[in-house]
């Protein structure tokens, strides 16, 4: 192990059971298991995964100022969300270009929490108190004191409903992007979601993969019980520990952006996630004042698309790679290439495992896919070619990419 990474409390866990590991973000985490991507991939479609993601941060926002800071320096509009709502969205610069994306949860009026990606926790809070002014707001960076893990997959719920009190009433009513459980100065010392020992959660219904699916926050003590009580539950039902590589490649093919990568160092706008911004009806500006605000309303060369290739193949991202057009063009940079294992063409269509009515006897042997930034305009269907040295690959430009996700389905599908 590398002595100068951070580990979180599943890091003796994973490296028993053989993952392979490697640096994150600072923190030492899995890349994937003896049962490799491939598998883990397939395991969320088809039943269920677990996901250490405790390398993420939270920050606690707490006071009568939160709403209006918070709704500031956010891209989206808080305003009309609601007391037991979460909203993903990003914190710009002054450029307008991505600090970071993070969620939002509201717990109250005056009470939030974000959450961040691994190291940002620090960052986003310096961020906040940068802005705060004289607004009473109490804003705490609580890196490393909240165990995270996520649970994604068909049979989530049937899974934890053997591990939570009163599931009845926890998984009664708790559509996408909501969340049940309390937070606070105790770290989660009191909630209304509780495991069957006691243990205080905050349970929220989202996740990093496109399927349906929660995340779970609690303390640091409690989670290496929790990863092996699900695995334990979920056995019959194929439950698959998963490493980054399939929490990577499931997110791309559902079309959600990695930070610092597919998001950063250029205007956050002309991409497949404007839900993150407050556009106005006609989308010729924004309902609210932001930081960056000013700077995206400005012209903006640079335009991100999601794409799919023309088969398992992957090129490399950043300098060492070129998106051609028809006629050998470079015209920008591929900033994710994955393989979606889950999905494959059928008469001139993508459809996924999860599709209805496909034909018997159809392989599906997964396509990459992931994001190009380029500098124009594209239509699509627009073909491209991806080219690294002498590998190439002809990738279509879509307004998506896998098919049939279950993470907004109604949760009775699920029960």
């Amino acid at each position: 192990m590398n002595t100068s990474l951070k580990t979180t409390p599943l890091n003796k866990w994973h490296n028993d059971a053989g993952a392979n590991m490697a640096d994150f973000g600072g923190y030492e985490m899995p890349l994937w298991y003896n049962t490799g991507v491939k598998n883990e991939h397939l395991s969320v479609l088809k039943s269920a995964g677990i996901f250490d993601t405790s390398h993420m941060a939270c920050i606690s926002v707490k006071g009568d100022g939160a709403f209006t800071l918070l709704n500031y320096c956010f891209t989206r509009d808080l305003t009309p969300l609601n007391i037991g709502r979460c909203v993903y969205g990003a914190f710009l610069n002054q450029a307008g270009h991505c600090i970071d994306d993070a969620i939002v949860y509201k717990f109250c009026d005056t009470d939030f929490m974000v959450c961040v990606n691994a190291g940002m926790g620090a960052s986003i809070a310096a961020h906040l108190t940068e802005n705060k002014g004289a607004d009473p707001v109490s804003i705490k960076d609580l890196t490393d004191k909240i165990a995270k893990m996520d649970i994604q997959g068909l049979n989530s719920a049937r899974v934890l409903t053997k591990l939570v009190q009163n599931p009845e009433e926890v998984f009664k009513k708790i559509p996408y992007f909501s969340f049940k459980g309390n937070f606070n100065e105790n770290l989660f010392g009191q909630s209304d979601v509780k495991l069957l020992d006691g243990t205080p959660v905050l349970l929220s219904r989202s996740g990093y993969t496109g399927e349906f699916g929660f995340e779970i926050f609690l303390n640091l003590n409690s989670i290496v019980q929790l990863w092996t009580d699900i695995l334990a539950a979920g056995q019959e039902l194929g439950i698959t520990a998963c490493g980054l590589g399939a929490r990577d490649s499931l997110r791309a093919g559902a079309c959600l952006p990695l930070s610092h990568q597919d998001i950063g160092h250029w205007k956050f706008i002309n991409h497949p996630w404007d839900f993150a911004l407050p556009y106005t009806e006609d989308k010729k500006s924004f309902s609210k004042k932001f930081i960056g605000h000013d700077a995206l309303l400005k012209k903006s060369d640079s335009f991100i698309y999601p794409f799919v290739g023309d088969s398992l193949r992957k090129v490399s991202t950043g300098d060492k790679t070129q998106v051609l057009d028809n006629n050998k063009n470079n015209i920008g940079q591929v900033l994710t290439c994955a393989t979606d294992m889950g999905i494959t063409r059928h008469k001139g269509n993508i459809v996924s495992i999860n599709s209805r009515d496909l034909p018997e006897g159809l392989k599906i042997k997964g396509i990459s896919c992931g994001f190009v930034m380029v500098d124009q305009k594209l239509n699509p269907d627009t073909a491209l070619t991806l080219q690294e040295g002498k590998r190439i690959i002809k990738a279509t430009i879509v307004t998506d990419i896998r098919p049939d996700r279950t993470a907004r389905k109604k949760i009775d599908n699920f029960i």
